[in-house]
């Protein structure tokens, strides 16, 4: 047998049925073998892309997605879209091309350590050098990819090798399940939960499961423990739940902190410190902490907690559940109040519209099990804080890595797997044009996705840093193209939303027509100084 058939062979006992990339002339004989298999192929017109939909596949599965590049350009290209995967927690198998390892006559033309530069950027970068060893490097790097923590890993398969004969035979999965929690350490944190008077709990990406939500909902009905979301943990508990004090929506105070700074005891589930820095709700140390997760914390000198309950998460709230005394805080049932109507997405009339009322019609137009993506920019902060959600995993973004040019990639991930749900792909103009040319990719395999354009001709994120910083404006300004005749040019649909029209009429028209479309929405950011500088830096919980 060909090693490369034997690669996917061993791509199929993992149960691969994606696999998304951007071919060349080190991994003809690897495509070749997968055109034989059944693997839906995707080609990218980018490598990043293809990493970004991969990352996205894993998030939303929990099983490792698969992306593929040639050797040199093609491996450096995928290397945003592998970190994004290792920072959020998405299970990710990157493969590259390489030279041959025997007789190379090219000397060192596109020759890069792509081994080397990606063992920072994932969880395990390996290059197969025996053919006959591929089963158990397959085997090993998808096991090591869905592990807890989630991650990237890396496999190397050069050229000649890949063209080699290989006799050994593919390798199971076995089956695993994830360890039960200590009774001793479920008693302590019981123990010191009860003796709180505030508890409260961050809900993270971690937490961000299907099977986990139901438990933890059990969990907060029967405590009565108020909850406060990280941004990608959004959806975990629904917002129409009685305890949800939402999200947070940026690394400074906001209206959300009034609940984190009354709370005496904070119960992070899932959390990791890259999505939500502990400085911002612990920053005078005070705060006792119990830790729910998988595995154990990585400690900061703001995060270091005092009890950690490690294990399967929902056989964790299980046992802690039937401990816990019931908690009535009538300050967090105050405060949520005053959160639906400070943090409410308005209708307000405006042209160009405000980032608020963005959010307004996006949440008018879709269902409760429809999906956003969102790339990254300034209109994040806004959806996080003002946009309701209400289950898992139907507001994708990234608070980790925060990479533009993530948020079509992942939509067109998003309604492969969820064909039967709207897709909307929310992105800024300076992070749509990093990827485009991917709305080619949507048009080729008639993936319907609806991509809008939150457009202010800059990077307006920035912009508004720039401004807090007390700068002049300078370098961030620019032009971008006829964003309907762009659309048009690839065979989607596109729109423009003019004065006097509603966004979600336009949103409705867009999605009935079942095909790629771009909707470009001028947006008026002279509210973000408003809002994020001035009223926030003279938050005050008087409520309370």
């Amino acid at each position: 047998m060909k090693a490369s058939d034997l690669f996917v062979h061993q791509l199929l006992e993992e149960g691969v049925e994606y696999i998304f990339g951007l071919p060349g002339e080190e991994n003809l004989d690897f495509l070749d073998s997968i055109r034989k298999a059944k693997i839906k192929l995707f080609v990218t017109r980018h490598e990043q892309a293809a990493a970004f939909m991969a990352a996205t596949y894993g998030r939303l599965t929990g099983k490792a997605g698969v992306c593929f590049s040639t050797l040199g350009p093609g491996a450096t290209n995928m290397v945003t879209g592998v970190a994004h995967a290792q920072l959020i927690g998405a299970p990710l198998i990157a493969i590259t091309g390489q030279k041959a390892l025997v007789n190379n006559w090219q000397a060192k033309f596109q020759a890069v350590d792509i081994v080397s530069l990606m063992k920072p950027i994932t969880k395990q970068s390996v290059s197969i050098i025996d053919p006959n060893n591929i089963p158990t490097i397959v085997r090993e790097s998808f096991k090591i990819a869905e592990d807890e923590r989630p991650g990237a890993v890396h496999v190397e398969l050069p050229e000649d090798v890949a063209s080699s004969k290989a006799n050994a035979p593919t390798q199971k999965r076995g089956f695993i399940r994830r360890p039960s929690p200590d009774h001793r350490a479920i008693g302590a944190a019981a123990e010191l939960i009860n003796k709180a008077t505030h508890p409260l709990i961050i809900l993270s990406s971690g937490a961000n499961r299907k099977r986990i939500t139901k438990h933890l909902q059990d969990f907060i009905n029967k405590t009565q423990i108020y909850v406060v979301h990280t941004q990608m943990g959004k959806g975990v508990i629904g917002d129409d739940c009685p305890y949800s004090l939402f999200a947070t929506g940026i690394h400074k105070r906001d209206y959300v902190n009034c609940g984190i700074d009354l709370a005496d005891l904070i119960i992070t589930i899932g959390y990791n410190t890259v999505e939500y820095p502990p400085f911002v709700w612990n920053k005078d140390l005070h705060k006792k902490i119990v830790n729910i997760d998988f595995v154990d914390a990585q400690t900061d000198k703001y995060f270091n907690p005092d009890i950690e309950v490690i294990g399967d998460i929902s056989h964790s709230l299980r046992k802690l559940a039937v401990k816990i005394e019931k908690k009535t805080t009538l300050e967090f049932e105050k405060l949520r109040n005053f959160l639906e109507k400070k943090l409410e997405a308005k209708e307000e009339g405006k042209y160009p519209f405000t980032p608020m009322e963005i959010v307004y019609h996006v949440r008018k137009t879709l269902d409760r099990e429809d999906i956003v993506t969102l790339d990254n920019g300034i209109y994040k902060l806004w959806f996080s804080r003002l946009y309701r959600t209400y289950a898992p995993d139907t507001l994708l973004l990234d608070n980790a890595l925060a990479t533009m040019g993530a948020g079509l990639p992942s939509a067109l991930t998003a309604k492969l797997l969820n064909p039967g749900k709207k897709v909307l792909a929310v992105v800024g103009d300076g992070g749509f044009m990093m990827n485009s040319q991917e709305l080619e990719t949507a048009v080729r395999y008639k993936i319907p996705v609806v991509v809008l354009i939150v457009n202010d001709n800059a990077f307006g994120f920035i912009k508004w840093k720039q401004k807090n910083m007390k700068l002049r404006n300078f370098a961030l300004d620019y032009s971008n193209p006829d964003f309907v005749k762009y659309a048009e040019s690839y065979g989607a649909s596109g729109f423009k939303i003019n004065k006097g029209e509603h966004l979600s009429d336009v949103l409705r028209q867009a999605f009935s027509l079942n095909k790629p479309a771009v909707i470009e929405c001028p947006v008026d950011y002279s509210v973000n100084y408003d809002v994020f500088s001035q009223e926030l830096q003279n938050c005050v919980c008087e409520l309370l």
